[in-house]
Parts: C-alpha cells; sequence; structure tokens
C-alpha cells in the first residue's frame, strides 16, 4: 500500500452515514484477469468503500488513511473526479467482492504523460494476488486507454509489501528520496519506483 496522510482511527459512530437504499450494481468492467476486475470508482459504490475501509483499518495503518464515513467519501470521490485525478476498484471476478483501490494522481499529459499510483488492499484480500493482477490490469488500462506513458510509485521503505509489489510488477526502482511527503506529523523518505509503457510487454 502507498502512503497518505494518516489521522487516529475515527469513532465511526459520531459521523454521517449514508442513507439506506439497495446495493448498486458494480460500475461497468474496464479490465479483467482470471480472478480479478478492474472498474472505475463512483459515488454510488460509497456504502461498501467505507464498509471495507472500516473492517481494514488494522491493515491500512500506518500507512493510509481512508474516507470512513458518506461525508468523507463523497469528498474522496469528488477529488477523483477532478482532471489530474482517476478513481478505480478492484473485485474479484468469482463473486464481485471489494478487494481493493487504485489511484492515479497527479496526471500530467502533454509531453509528460504521467501519473502516480495510490493503492491499497482491503482485509481478507491481501496476499491472494488480486492486487498483483489488479494493479497490472490497471498499468495496461493507463497506458493504453488513458494515454499515459510513464507511470510513478512513491513507498517509504518501512512499507515493504508495497515496495515487493512495486518490483514484482516490473518498476524500476530510481533511487530514494528523502523528507519527500508530509506524512503523520513527520517528513518521511520515499523510495521511487517508475515504469514506462516501452517496459510493459506487448502481449503482457
Amino acid at each position: 500500500m502507498t502512503e497518505g496522510l494518516v489521522h487516529p482511527a475515527p469513532d465511526t459512530a459520531a459521523f454521517p452515514e449514508f442513507p439506506r437504499a439497495p446495493a448498486p450494481a458494480p460500475a461497468p468492467v474496464l479490465a479483467e484477469g482470471p480472478r480479478t476486475t478492474l472498474h472505475a470508482l463512483r459515488h454510488a459504490d460509497g456504502p461498501a468503500f467505507v464498509a471495507r475501509v472500516r473492517e481494514s483499518r488494522a491493515l491500512h495503518h500506518p500507512w493510509l488513511s481512508m474516507p470512513h464515513d458518506a461525508n468523507a467519501f463523497a469528498a474522496y470521490a469528488d477529488r477523483l473526479g477532478e482532471p489530474a485525478r482517476a478513481g478505480f476498484l478492484l473485485r474479484t471476478r468469482a463473486d464481485g467482492a471489494l478487494a481493493g483501490f487504485v489511484n492515479i494522481n497527479n496526471i500530467v499529459h502533454g509531453a509528460f504523460r504521467c501519473g502516480a499510483l495510490g493503492y491499497g488492499a482491503f482485509a481478507g484480500a491481501e496476499g491472494r494476488g488480486h492486487m498483483t493482477e489488479g494493479l497490472g490490469l490497471l498499468v495496461r488500462y493507463a497506458f493504453t486507454a488513458l494515454g499515459l506513458h510513464r507511470l510513478e510509485i512513491n513507498v517509504q521503505p518501512e512499507n515493504t509489501a508495497s515496495c515487493a509489489l512495486a518490483r514484482r510488477l516490473g518498476f524500476r526502482h530510481e533511487g530514494y528520496s528523502p523528507d519527500f511527503l508530509y506524512i503523520d506529523g513527520a517528513w518521511r523518505g520515499h523510495e521511487r519506483f517508475a515504469l514506462t509503457s516501452e517496459m510493459v510487454a506487448p502481449d503482457a
């Protein structure tokens, strides 16, 4: 998982909840592998997404701070609808359950055509290959449908699982940047990984 600004886990009983409504059908499949499917994130995904976030607090701490109520999810989905961002969900192909999420941040087009990935698994889906397969789907989607040329991953070195995932997907280690991002009250150094479209096999 890649990092975000971390806050203490909230008491969700005090936060706004979603109106009761039938669960919506998943968004159309953008790409699929043997066990995982890739979907665009929608506002309608909020109740299921927040429920999985609450189930995954222990897994996400201290690397991620995720939306934990209706208002926080609405703001999160709004941000991911901006031109320089894109949000995606990973689902298990067998039953459609939410397995994880992937966001592309800081998207720049023109001569650069680059974006930075943020991602995480949900509890119960970690260690089962869904993130490896799902991120692979996202990489190919970004290099084709979105027209990007370069994707970056920045990870704190202590987050060994996320560093291993970047390497497993073929991302090149480009160095270490001290004091790279302000996270949980301090400037944290990050390992920097990148992948360009030329590094992905045509039949991958």
